[in-house]
């Protein structure tokens, strides 16, 4: 195109050097443009500039898409994927962040290298396509882009564009095509990409599918007027979408803080209900314990119990014992007293005895009456022949009587003796059966008054006995009343702390909540403040120079103003805000009344002017949210973002 209008070049290229220099300051056009500004022709190196444009434009979107979408497309879409580039400053968190599935350049290039395994396979498709592209293709036109892709260095393309040996345009193009094909599959990627923008109609041959990017066909038909509009509006399309993104991103945040809010709320539960189970626990253990101690005391208290049984089973048995040999020895006191009884009596008895004189005297008096009586009855015998004298006769009959009467006498002793025998016979028998009684009547007075003794001594220690059961039923009733009085007053300081404890967590609740509602706020603050930074901004680009430069500085001074007031009152960030929307309302109006009365023909010189507010506003962006550490620097930018393909 540009070699079929040769005379417009020269106004387009004046017209891109301008817009360079604008772009420059916005650190949008890439550094490394400069030498190739300075050797290509315009129409060519406009061409370059918009890819360059897009491709800062894709990189400051690539900083607020999230990554996570970028990682799923990742796996499609390998080859085709740019490289992060930071561009503008986000207002939110730094990260690096893909394109999304509206971007056409990269998504195209990812659905077309979804069709392909290898790179074998994508570069034989591309052979059987070798004629037609040796034909068709002219490698001065896509060897800038090429370059700028790092798929071609220096060399290359010298070998390329000035070989002496390589005189045709179907042996260059053949040339830079095994070139490309050594590079492997970010070449072919670089390639298509090529195609796509200087060739849609064999891209579409090639791949099958429609070109996204037609920037190439712009730059021809309109002139430096449609070029400074598309700029602009390209630019502001990106602008929106990077607050609309930012605005996303801020939401986010705000939700990651209530998130991390209900996540604190949630931790608290967990501690305490950890908390009320190590007190469980601790409980269930100390229950155990108490439990085990109980039975231990238990244990001990039946064997003091069982020892102190058969210490009383003992001490009876002693004083059954003792109660036993007492008997014994009362019994061996009687036998003693009745055998000292007998051994007096037999001594008296033996006192008693006629004596040895009066038993020999009796002796010989028994036997002098013996020989009288032998003398006697020799007389008699003597005098047997005078028998029938009277005299005899009588004397016979004297002495037979006297005999009967002494038989008589001696019969009525020996009765009398033996009466008497039976008397002192049943006399003895009378003592000693008197005695007898006697020893029964000491030995049951005796029992009587042990028994008497041990009931009394029973008596006594069921008394005591008594007196302890009273005691101890006293004691234990204390006891009782003082468990249940330490029960109750354990259970209403549990009570109570569970109260406290509770009220506590409401407390603590209450507070995440305020923190969570604060945050909420604060958010709510944040986005409506920069709708109110971003309505002014459009005002702005609507008014003329002279009311933007009187606008911008109020308006910092309205948002630092509100930031102070911000931390000065954080209990009312709804006041703050409502003060913020008064203040900005007189300047909003004002720019409107300003930009109403605006000619068309100034329309041109508004757009131009736009570049100088775009930088006042990202400065103003830098105060608000405080994220940017330094200069961007676009060194290393390529016009494909190819670097992630490298190693693939």
């Amino acid at each position: 195109m540009g070699v079929q209008r040769p005379k417009q070049g020269h106004s387009v290229g004046g017209g891109i050097l301008r817009c360079r220099q604008s772009l420059k300051r916005l650190h949008i056009f890439p550094h490394t443009y400069q030498g190739d500004l300075d050797r290509e022709s315009p129409g060519h190196l406009l061409r370059e500039w918009l890819q360059g444009l897009e491709k800062a434009g894709r990189a400051a979107l690539a900083e607020l898409v999230p990554r996570s979408e970028h990682q799923r497309r990742g796996g499609r879409a390998r080859a085709g994927e740019a490289s992060h580039l930071p561009v503008l400053d986000s207002p939110g968190p730094s990260m690096q962040l893909s394109l999304p599935a509206a971007l056409p350049p990269i998504a195209a290039v990812a659905a077309t290298m979804s069709d392909y395994e290898n790179e074998d396979q994508c570069w034989s498709t591309l052979e059987s396509f070798r004629v037609k592209l040796i034909s068709v293709i002219d490698p001065s036109r896509i060897t800038p882009y090429l370059r700028q892709c790092k798929v071609l260095n220096p060399d290359d393309e010298e070998q390329v564009l000035s070989d002496p040996n390589l005189v045709i345009r179907k042996r260059k193009v053949g040339v830079l095509l095994d070139i490309l094909q050594r590079t492997g599959h970010k070449g072919y990627v670089a390639f298509l990409e090529s195609l796509e923008l200087y060739y849609p109609q064999l891209y579409k041959k090639v791949t099958g599918k429609e070109p996204t990017r037609v920037f190439s066909m712009i730059i021809d038909a309109s002139g430096e007027s449609g070029l400074t509009q598309l700029l602009m509006s390209e630019v502001l399309k990106l602008q929106r979408k990077v607050q609309d993104l930012s605005q996303l991103l801020s939401s986010k945040d705000d939700l990651i803080k209530e998130l991390r809010v209900k996540d604190s709320l949630l931790r608290k539960h967990q501690e305490r209900v950890q908390r009320l189970k190590e007190e469980c626990e601790a409980g269930s253990h100390e229950l155990k314990r108490c439990k085990d101690e109980n039975y231990d005391l238990a244990m001990r208290l039946a064997r003091q119990i069982e020892e102190k049984g058969a210490a009383l089973m003992r001490s009876r048995d002693l004083q059954l014992e003792i109660e036993r040999l007492k008997h014994s020895l009362m019994k061996a006191e009687d036998d003693c007293r009745v055998e000292r009884r007998h051994t007096l009596k037999l001594r008296h008895a033996m006192e008693q005895r006629p004596s040895q004189e009066l038993l020999w005297e009796l002796q010989q008096e028994k036997t002098l009456l013996q020989a009288r009586v032998q003398e006697l009855e020799a007389t008699v015998q003597e005098g047997k022949p005078d028998r029938s004298s009277p005299y005899i006769q009588v004397l016979e009959e004297d002495w037979r009587q006297a005999l009967r009467g002494q038989q008589e006498q001696a019969s009525t002793i020996l009765s009398l003796r033996k009466d008497l025998r039976q008397g002192e016979a049943l006399r003895a028998r009378c003592m000693e059966e008197k005695e007898m009684f006697e020893l029964q009547c000491l030995a049951l007075r005796k029992d009587s008054k042990m028994y008497k003794d041990r009931i009394e001594a029973i008596l006594q220690q069921m008394e005591e006995v008594a007196i302890e059961r009273d005691q101890a039923i006293a004691t234990r009733e204390e006891l009782h009343a003082q468990h249940s009085r330490s029960l109750q007053e354990k259970d209403t300081l549990r009570k109570q702390v569970r109260e406290l404890a509770e009220k506590a967590d409401e407390l603590q609740l209450q507070l995440f909540q305020r923190e969570g509602q604060l945050l909420a706020l604060e958010g709510r603050l944040k986005r409506q403040q920069l709708d109110m930074l971003v309505l002014s901004s459009d005002l702005d680009d609507s008014s003329p120079r002279n009311s933007q430069e009187l606008s911008l500085p109020l308006d910092l001074e309205a948002v630092q103003l509100s930031d102070k007031g911000g931390l000065a009152n954080k209990d009312s960030p709804q006041q703050s805000f409502v003060a913020l929307q008064e203040e900005q309302l007189p300047l909003t109006t004002n720019g409107a009344g300003l930009s109403g009365g605006e000619p068309p023909e100034k329309e041109r010189r508004r757009l131009k002017e736009s570049f100088e507010n775009y930088r006042r506003k990202r400065a103003l962006r830098k105060m608000q949210h405080c994220s940017r550490q330094g200069e961007v620097d676009w060194e290393n930018t390529t016009g494909s973002d190819n670097t992630d393909t490298e190693g693939s």
